[in-house]
């Protein structure tokens, strides 16, 4: 068999030689260049995909790390903040242990509460501790101060003190910087306009028969502390008082109005229920609620009838998916309760019946800013002062503020503490001073509960970190084998294929310079 060879083939197969030779030369060389084995999909597609898979891990991976290094931070903050606040309280209550003896004078007792009130300010100050622009103890609401500072009012009349919260709180109006003492000297429940005497220098000296000013608001009146200072209250409050007689051992109802201070935060203590389309039937829960719930009624005709129940669903993600096939509580004629993951929802008629379709939804309010760790975990970064400082706070829905309870008791509130000692401080009062002193190691204890849990949130967030670490380590190990090249191998392999086209082109010029002309 003859072949043909032209000239043009042999040009063509000397091309195409030449240009395969080259590109697996520039390959080469590309891969010794950015010492990838990998630079595109073609140049291994099944590696790419797990170069891709491993690269999005550790992208994943570094979230976490920079998530852990804020975390961090926070709770180191917080850990310093809380340590310094025990330091402090220690020193308050030396300084009580010292005025609490019987042989400290009026005077004594008056220096010791300057520094006690320089202490207090400190102790507000740290509370408003901020890291990175953000307060670490107002809950969500990280720009907003947890502290602002304000008046307080206590007595020595516990059933006083009862109808006082019954009956809407007081209100105090106008600025002092020492504490002002009241002492009620009569009882007047036709008027509501008790006989009172007061000192605004810790009982030296006495106004008395002080007055009442007009009040706008019916069934309060308004005492006249002098200096612009003024407390209002309730008039069955005021019926609730008994006489004093006597200024030196403050017989009868007594009032310190001292310094306190006032929450500004948020809480996980408020639980809201929405009526989402009727107005017949209100809403209240009760309980521990994680996350919002959605309640549906399934009856057509749930009326609250006593001795009657009605079906229910709820929902955990906004209506995704229900639960169905609940039976509520029985009804008492006019309400009901149903129970939902976390507590109870109790309905109530407020006239008219619920149809089927109305829905509920129970909001808890949610003060903990957390922060993911890993895939399966986060860490609350935040604290809620109320629950470390106390103070007093007006709650959500709440028509007056109060002071702050830990586990139904105010002795370990710490601000209130600490208020209530420079009032007695001032009005040298021994009694009361010996009373905070037990107040104020409930207050360190809470402190010091709160900051252990700080600390085994910081041992997470570290075990976290390693954990994070040694996993973008092993990721980064794992992308390198597949992605990476083998630059020993890779210049020997670049070393032959610029031989082998350097060859390719002498012998190309040679075969190309030949022809019929060069015999002729």
């Amino acid at each position: 068999m003859v072949m043909r060879v032209t000239q043009q083939s042999l040009y063509g197969n000397v091309i195409s030689q030449a240009n395969a030779t080259l590109l697996g030369l520039v390959q080469t060389n590309e891969q010794v260049a950015s010492e990838k084995r990998i630079n595109k999909p073609s140049d291994d597609p099944t590696g790419t995909v797990e170069v891709l898979n491993t690269r999005s891990n550790i992208s994943r991976l570094t979230q976490y790390e920079s998530n852990i290094t804020q975390a961090s931070g926070w709770l180191t903050q917080q850990d310093s903040v809380l340590t310094s606040t025990s330091t402090l309280v220690t020193s308050i209550k030396e300084l009580a242990e010292q005025a609490a003896t019987g042989s400290m004078t009026a005077d004594n007792r008056d220096e010791i509460a300057n520094q006690v009130r320089e202490y207090f300010e400190q102790l507000i100050s740290l509370a408003n501790t901020q890291y990175s622009g953000s307060y670490l103890f107002s809950g969500q609401k990280s720009d907003t101060q947890a502290y602002g500072e304000t008046l307080w009012m206590n007595s020595n009349d516990d059933t006083f003190d009862a109808a006082v919260d019954a009956s809407g709180g007081f209100t105090i109006s106008g600025d002092t910087d020492y504490t002002a003492l009241v002492q009620f000297t009569g009882t007047d429940t036709v008027t509501h306009q008790p006989s009172f005497n007061y000192s605004l220098d810790g009982g030296e000296t006495w106004v008395s028969n002080g007055t009442y000013t007009a009040s706008a608001t019916a069934g309060r009146e308004i005492l006249n502390l002098g200096s612009g200072l003024s407390l209002e209250l309730s008039d069955s409050a005021l019926d609730a008082v008994t006489a004093g007689t006597d200024t030196d051992s403050l017989d009868g109802t007594c009032m310190w109005i001292r310094p306190s201070a006032v929450y500004q935060g948020n809480d996980n203590d408020t639980v809201t229920v929405i009526s989402t389309n009727t107005s017949a039937v209100s809403g209240s829960a009760s309980g521990t609620f994680s996350s919002d719930i959605v309640v549906r009624v399934d009856s057509s005709n749930a009326n609250f009838a006593a001795g009657s129940t009605f079906n229910y669903s709820y929902s955990l993600d906004g209506g995704v998916s229900w639960v169905e096939g609940n039976t509520s509580g029985v009804c008492d004629g006019t309400s009901s309760t149903l129970s939902v993951p976390g507590g109870l929802l109790t309905l109530t008629n407020s006239g008219g019946t619920v149809s089927s379709g109305s829905q509920f939804l129970i909001q808890p309010s949610t003060a903990d800013i957390s922060i993911a760790i890993s895939d399966t975990d986060s860490v609350v970064v935040n604290g809620v002062g109320k629950d470390i400082f106390g103070g007093v706070y007006k709650a959500t829905g709440a028509s007056n503020a109060s002071v702050v309870t830990f586990n139904g008791s105010d002795s370990a509130n710490l601000l209130e503490s600490v208020g209530k000692l420079i009032g007695y401080l001032e009005t040298n009062n021994q009694d009361g001073i010996e009373a905070t002193l037990e107040d104020l190691t409930a207050s360190q204890n809470q402190i010091l509960e709160v900051a252990a849990s700080v600390g085994g949130r910081e041992n997470r967030v570290t075990s976290a970190g390693d954990m994070v670490s040694m996993l973008k380590d092993n990721a980064n190990t794992t992308l390198s084998s597949v992605e990476d090249a083998d630059l020993t191998e890779l210049m020997t392999k670049l070393a032959q294929q610029e031989l082998a086209y350097q060859a390719v082109l002498k012998s190309s010029s040679m075969v190309m310079d030949l022809s019929l002309l060069n015999y002729v």
